[in-house]
C-alpha cells in the first residue's frame, strides 16, 4: 500500500469513528444546580471560620472562647452534611473542604489550645505530642476520604476515632477547666468538676490515647442528626428528650460526659469484641459526607 493510500484509510477510520460519536453539544447533560451548593459549603467555611476563630482566641489565652468556637464548628460540622443530603448537593468538593475545615477546626485548633494551656510547660515533649495530634488528624482524615473514594466506607461505623470527637473532648475540658479557674457561676455536676484537676495532670496522656484512636482501627457509631430528629422507638424519643433536656441545665458538664461516653464506648466494645455491627468489605451506599465527623 502506498503512503498516499496508507493516509486515506487512517483519515476514513477517523471519520467513521467520529460519526459513531453523537456530537456534545447534543449528548444529554444531567441536570446541574450550582447555585444551591452554596448552602453545604457556607456551613462548612463557617466551620472553618470557628477553627482560626478558635487559634487567635489560643494566642490570647481566651481559652473558653477558643474551645467554645471548635464546639460551634462541630455543630456546623454536623448540620453541612445534613444539609448536603437534604438539598442533594453532596459533591467531591464538598468532602475536601469540609476535610480541610476538620483538620483546622478539630486537629489544629485544639492541639494549639492544649499546648497553649498545658503543653508549653513541658518543652521536651509537649510540641511533640501537640504535633503527633495534628499528625494523626491529617492521616485520619486522608484515610476517611481515600475510603470513600474506593467505595471502601464502612456503613454504621467509623474505623478510627473522627477528629471532632478527639478535638470536642480537648475543647470541653479546655472550657471545664477555664470556667474552674476563674471561678464562674455556672451549674454543675461536683462529681465531675472534681475530675477537672486530675484530667489536667493526664492530659498528655489523653492526647496521646487519642491520637493513636484517630489512626487505630477501633470502630466508632455514626451518629446522623436526621435519626435524631427521627428516633424510631419511644425509648429513642425518651433519651433524646432527656439529653437535650440535660444539656439544656447542664451544658459543660453533660457535653463533657458525652464525649467522654463516646470514646471510652469505642475502646470497651473493641476489646470485648462488640464493636458496632458492620461488614468492613462491603462498599457503603451512603455519601462520605457524613453528619458525625471524619
Amino acid at each position: 500500500m502506498s503512503l498516499r493510500g496508507l493516509i486515506k484509510a487512517v483519515l476514513d477510520r477517523r471519520t467513521e469513528a467520529q460519526l459513531k460519536v453523537p456530537p456534545a453539544s447534543t449528548a444529554p447533560r444531567p441536570p446541574v444546580r450550582r447555585g444551591i451548593y452554596l448552602l453545604p459549603a457556607l456551613f462548612t467555611i463557617g466551620n472553618m471560620a470557628f477553627g482560626f476563630f478558635s487559634l487567635i482566641k489560643s494566642v490570647s489565652y481566651e481559652f473558653s472562647a477558643a474551645a467554645t468556637a471548635i464546639l460551634l464548628g462541630h455543630v456546623l460540622d454536623i448540620l453541612d452534611g445534613t444539609v448536603a443530603r437534604l438539598t442533594k448537593t453532596t459533591s467531591r468538593f464538598g468532602v475536601e473542604l469540609d476535610s480541610l475545615a476538620d483538620w483546622l477546626t478539630f486537629s489544629i485548633a485544639p492541639s494549639f489550645l492544649m499546648y497553649q494551656l498545658v503543653l508549653k510547660d513541658n518543652k521536651s515533649w509537649g510540641f511533640a505530642i501537640a504535633l503527633l495530634f495534628v499528625i494523626c488528624g491529617a492521616l485520619r482524615l486522608a484515610r476517611f476520604n481515600l475510603k470513600a473514594q474506593m467505595g471502601e466506607s464502612t456503613p454504621g461505623f467509623f474505623v478510627g476515632l473522627p477528629t471532632p470527637a478527639a478535638g470536642g473532648m480537648l475543647a470541653i475540658f479546655a472550657l471545664l477547666y477555664d470556667v474552674m479557674e476563674l471561678g464562674k457561676p455556672i451549674k454543675s455536676f461536683r462529681f465531675v468538676m472534681n475530675q477537672v484537676p486530675m484530667f489536667y495532670e493526664v492530659v498528655p496522656a489523653v492526647m496521646l490515647l487519642l491520637s493513636l484512636l484517630m489512626v487505630s482501627d477501633v470502630r466508632y457509631a455514626k451518629f446522623k442528626a436526621s435519626n435524631l430528629l427521627r428516633p424510631r422507638s419511644l425509648r429513642a424519643l425518651v433519651l433524646t428528650v432527656l439529653a437535650g433536656l440535660m444539656i439544656w441545665v447542664y451544658p459543660q458538664n453533660v457535653i463533657f460526659i458525652l464525649y467522654a461516653f463516646y470514646v471510652a464506648w469505642g475502646i470497651v466494645s473493641y476489646f470485648l469484641g462488640r464493636s458496632p455491627r458492620g461488614d468492613s468489605s462491603r462498599v457503603a451506599k451512603d455519601d462520605p459526607l457524613d453528619s458525625y465527623g471524619k
